[in-house]
């Protein structure tokens, strides 16, 4: 594994949940503050940092199984039991779409790096 591997995928991990965190305050014009972004986003960050440790990720930060699963469903429980205990919300369906976009950006960057090594095990095909 290259030496920048796991940074990046941590990176990554990271940016799945600022994407989400803006996009969500975006949609529900809750504004793009800092303080706000990081009021929403704190609890998911360390859910996130927290499914890094269980997991060992670094051992093997691309791999959807374990790692990958592990780290989003992690990222998902902790970042709720952090906003309950903080005395913030977390109705079902914010729950659910919570979930769902974490699990396609966390899982799907992994599935993308997956596809994009194998293409380049296999070389260049040939036409003919």
């Amino acid at each position: 594994m290259r030496s920048y591997a796991v940074p990046l995928a941590f990176a990554a991990d990271l940016v799945c949940v600022l994407a989400f965190v803006v996009i969500g305050r975006v949609d529900h014009e809750s504004g793009t503050a800092l303080a706000g972004i990081w009021g929403t986003a704190w609890p998911f960050l360390a859910g996130t940092v927290l499914g890094w440790a269980v997991t060992l990720g670094w051992r093997a930060p691309d791999r959807i199984w374990p790692v990958g699963l592990f780290v989003w469903a992690v990222t998902v429980a902790g970042g709720m039991a952090l906003r309950l205990l903080t005395g913030e919300g977390a109705p079902i369906s914010f729950v659910v779409v919570t979930s769902l976009f974490l699990a396609a950006a966390m899982l799907g960057w992994r599935a993308a790096a997956l596809l994009v090594a194998r293409s380049r095990r296999n070389g260049p095909r040939s036409g003919g």
